[in-house]
Parts: C-alpha cells; structure tokens; sequence
C-alpha cells in the first residue's frame, strides 16, 4: 500500500532518514511534559522513531484516510494513538489534560494558522519542534528591521525563544517542493504575562502590519480615536521598527486612549 501525496493538503513527505533523526533529536528529553503531538505524521518517517522514545507519550493527528490507513497497517502502537481528523479544528482539552509538546513536519499551506492555534494554547505547550517552509522559519525568528518581520514574528517570539535546528533542501522529500525548508524549535520563555491587554496587543500588531508601508500613526487609524494623541516619537515608525516590548508599550497607550 502507498500513499499519494495530495497538492490540496499541501503533503511533501519526507524520505531522508538522517533528517528524520534530527527532528526527532531536535524534541528533548523532558521528565515533566511526557505528552508529544505529532501533527500530520503522513507516512510516518517521524513516527517510528517517536513511538521509540520512552522518554514520551505520543498521540497523533492526520487528515488524510489514506495515511491514516498505512500508519495504522505499517507501524505497531499506533491504535489508540492515531486520531484522524483536522489539527485545527481539534479540541486539545479533550486529548491531553494537561501540559503537551508539539512536533511535526507542517504542511506548508497552513502552517502559519497552526502556529496560531498554538498561540491559543501557549501556556500549556512549552516546546515545538518542527519543518516548515524556510521563508516562513526566517520571518518567525527574524528581528526587528527586516522586511520580513512580521505578525507571527510579534506573536510567537513574545511567548517563545526561536532556535533553527536545520535546514533541509527539496532532495529529501518525495515529491519535491519548489522550496527549501528549515526545522525550528520554539521554546516557551518565561513570560506569564505582556503587561497589556493581550487581544488589543494582537489586534495593534495584526493592524499595524497589515498597512506595513505606512507609518504607525496612519496604519493605526481604526484603532485610534479623531482626538487621539500621537505625538510620541512611536507613531513615526513603521510596524517593521518595533519589538515586542515596543508593541506592549503602543498597546497601552492606545488602551489608555
């Protein structure tokens, strides 16, 4: 039996074994969190060596019938682990009651609204592991100043550390994608709290980016009132000049509005 990569689902199926390893090698040893979820396993060269690990009690989400038939054929351990369905329309309260790690390779047309689902669950997912498209890597973990600094930077390196762990050319997967790609660890930093109301602070960094070329002071219009104050040297900036911490402070001002 095999299974047929689906354009829809965005599946590239990795093949090259040693890549496997260091994904694999790349989630650590973890005494406290033991439970792992492996997002989109496809044929599975993740999961053999995940069902390996004693260190980790794993579960596993697939979309697609197919591979959910060759897993459960081809791998022992995988009943009562395998869940076919939609990551993101998956209840994690109902899987894991308690704390949980994230690996996987991530298809590439939804991986930025996994990384968002994520973000939903932060605080109970204190590591990720996974391959994504490297443009995508490079946004994530890059600072501010760069053109490709964006949403998701703002987002995911306020509650994580960012480390790239590999990166992986088309050779290694079957069929090849047009693109290279890189694997990352996020790591839950120790932030408990933004010091702001933390829905306005994405609706500014969601609205301040999505009008990039403009500076804060006009990008921000909806979220500002006609008699706001923006004299402050901020609203001179465009969204691509500011931290984390430079978005915390903007969110308080505008609340304090």
């Amino acid at each position: 039996m095999e299974v047929r990569a689906k354009k829809a689902l965005g599946q590239h199926f990795l093949t090259d074994k040693g890549v496997a390893k260091s994904i694999v090698g790349a989630l650590s040893a973890s005494s406290e969190v033991r439970d792992v979820l492996e997002i989109g396993p496809g044929t599975g060269v993740l999961s053999g060596l995940l069902l390996e690990r004693e260190d980790i009690d794993l579960k596993l989400i697939e979309i697609d019938s197919e591979s959910v038939a060759y897993l459960l054929t081809h791998f022992n351990g995988m009943e009562g682990r395998l869940m076919e369905g939609d990551y993101l329309r998956l209840d994690m309260s109902r899987v894991f009651p308690g704390p949980y790690r994230v690996i996987g390779n991530f298809p590439y047309n939804i991986s930025s609204q996994i990384f968002f689902k994520i973000l939903e669950d932060k605080d109970r997912i204190p590591e990720v592991v996974c391959m994504i498209q490297k443009e995508v890597a490079d946004r994530i973990a890059e600072g501010p100043g760069s053109k490709v600094y964006g949403i998701l930077s703002v987002l995911l390196q306020a509650w994580y550390d960012i480390t790239p762990v590999l990166s992986v050319g088309p050779g290694s997967f079957s069929p090849p994608p047009k693109v290279r790609s890189s694997v990352i660890r996020l790591t839950r930093n120790s932030r408990t709290s933004l010091g702001c109301d933390e829905a306005l602070f994405r609706r500014v960094v969601k609205t301040a980016f999505n009008q990039r070329r403009k500076t804060l002071r006009n990008a921000l219009k909806p979220l500002l009132g006609e008699s706001a104050n923006t004299s402050d040297p901020i609203f001179d900036l465009r969204a691509e000049r500011l931290s984390v911490e430079d978005f915390v402070r903007l969110t308080n001002m505008i609340a304090g509005q």
